[in-house]
Order: C-alpha cells, then sequence, then structure tokens
C-alpha cells in the first residue's frame, strides 16, 4: 500500500466518524459490546431505518463495522472494537 493509498484508508475511517449520527452509531453498539439489529439503532436514535442503514453503509465502507443477515434483518458489529473504543476516549480528551 502506498502512502497516499493509506492515508486515504486513515481519511475514510475520520470522515465517517465525523457525523454525529455514525458517531452514535458506534457508541451504542460499542456501549453493548454485542452485535445490534439495524432496526433497534433506527429506534434508539429515533430516526428513519433507511436513514440509519446509510449510515451504517458509509460505516461499513471505512471498514469500522461489519454487517451481516439474520433472517431478513440486518446486524452490525464493530470489527476493532478495542480501536474504535480508543477513538472515543481521544475525542473525549480533546474537549
Amino acid at each position: 500500500m502506498t502512502d497516499e493509498q493509506r492515508l486515504r484508508r486513515v481519511s475514510d475511517i475520520f470522515s465517517a466518524l465525523g457525523s454525529p449520527t455514525r458517531l452514535k452509531i458506534v457508541e451504542l453498539v460499542s456501549e453493548t459490546e454485542r452485535p445490534l439489529h439495524i432496526k433497534a439503532v433506527a429506534q434508539v436514535l429515533k430516526k428513519d431505518y433507511a436513514a440509519v442503514y446509510r449510515h451504517v453503509k458509509v460505516l461499513e465502507k471505512s471498514g469500522l463495522v461489519g454487517v451481516y443477515e439474520v433472517g431478513r434483518s440486518r446486524v452490525i458489529y464493530l470489527k476493532n472494537a478495542e480501536l474504535v473504543k480508543e477513538f472515543i476516549r481521544i475525542g473525549e480528551k480533546m474537549l
């Protein structure tokens, strides 16, 4: 991987975390420490399922979360839970 490719990937991660909604999604999943149905996340956030799903797709593309199907439902989980939690802690320390 070239330096430019590496920096682009890092930029994608920070861009994905740059949305308050996406950050809240990541925070919700990290707090439960287990996969969550996207529908449940939408209900907690009081947002439309389709809008939450679009945010989840951005997080998935950046490599922060994974999505799998359980029956007709989609479930989200953190790929690197400890690293994501550390991102959140670092961000909070900067406040």
